[in-house]
């Protein structure tokens, strides 16, 4: 099997109803391939369709048409099998208030059939550090703690693939940190990962493909090395000790003064070599105290594939 999640011209149209008039389409002949194993970006603003598409790959929203296939299970025809294949930790954070933190993953693994001999709710607990916390009921729990919850949910059928729409939404440093350090865990065991976030620094750390969905379609799927190369500009960043007057032209540059004795100079490198710049400033007697680089991070990426979309 080489894909995970495997989706081929899937559209979703929403029918007109009291507060619209007209139709409305949410999704438009949306292609994505996830390989098998993968820790995978879906990014996008407000609206775009990521929610969408996840609804419809749990079962909770019917596609208008195309194919989608789990594990290379239809979810047409073999909605319940692929069910298993999938857990989803949704944004909404949503638990029954009569039952332990215990209770609660005891009865979404028999929700799955799972006997009891084969459960691993113990095992889940203590990796998502809720030991202290398993007789607890979840409107005790802080809303760290209830995020932990919800991803332990979604792992008592041990999945093969892990949605995580918006995990750390509203949670702090430290326990993001924590969350991440075992979904990366799960993914190196072999866990395909299916992340949305609007943390962007969050995608270009832990994701190696990511796909950009905006207005129901997607503008941009790639992996991320390339995706990080669509906007080749880069900057370099000069310190030195005193800048009375900046006359430096060179071919192929736009150079800024930042300060007395700081400057900056943005190129493509596709057009012009650092070393040709650095040839120039020698040659303009410029004593270079420090250098620095820098390029365009994900997040201009995106803001750039948004716009132009």
């Amino acid at each position: 099997m080489k894909y995970a999640i495997e989706i081929n011209n899937l559209n979703k149209i929403y029918s007109p109803n009291k507060k619209n008039s007209s139709a409305i389409s949410a999704l438009s002949n949306v292609n994505l391939k996830i390989k098998k194993g993968s820790f995978f970006g879906l990014l996008g603003p407000n609206g775009a369709g990521k929610s969408t598409i996840i609804n419809i790959l749990s079962g909770l929203v019917n596609k208008t048409s195309g194919d989608v296939k789990i594990c290379d299970l239809d979810i047409e025809h073999y909605k319940q099998l692929a069910k298993y294949k999938i857990g989803i930790v949704p944004q909404e954070i949503t638990f029954d208030p009569f039952f332990t933190v215990y209770e609660t993953l005891e009865i979404y693994a028999g929700y799955y059939g799972i006997k009891k001999s084969q459960r691993k709710t113990r095992e889940i607990i203590q990796a998502m550090g809720l030991s202290d916390k398993s007789k607890s009921k979840p409107r005790n729990l802080s809303g760290g703690m209830k995020r932990r919850l919800l991803i332990a949910k979604s792992l008592v059928h041990s999945p093969e693939i892990l949605v995580l729409d918006e995990p750390t939404a509203g949670v702090d440093v430290d326990l993001r940190n924590q969350l991440w350090d075992y979904v990366k865990k799960l993914n190196k065991s072999g866990t395909t990962i299916l992340l949305t976030t609007h943390y962007l620094e969050e995608a270009e750390q832990l994701c190696d493909e990511i796909a950009v969905i905006n207005k129901g379609k997607v503008i941009a799927h790639d992996k991320k090395d390339k995706l990080m190369n669509i906007l080749s500009q880069k900057e370099l960043i000069i310190s030195v000790n005193n800048i009375a007057k900046l006359n430096l032209d060179i071919s192929g540059t736009k150079i800024n003064k930042i300060s007395n004795d700081k400057f900056s100079i943005n190129y493509d490198p596709n057009i012009i070599s650092v070393e040709t710049i650095l040839s120039s400033l020698a040659k303009a007697k410029i004593a270079i105290n420090d250098i620095s680089t820098a390029q365009p991070d994900l997040e201009e990426i995106f803001k750039y594939l948004v716009k132009s979309s």
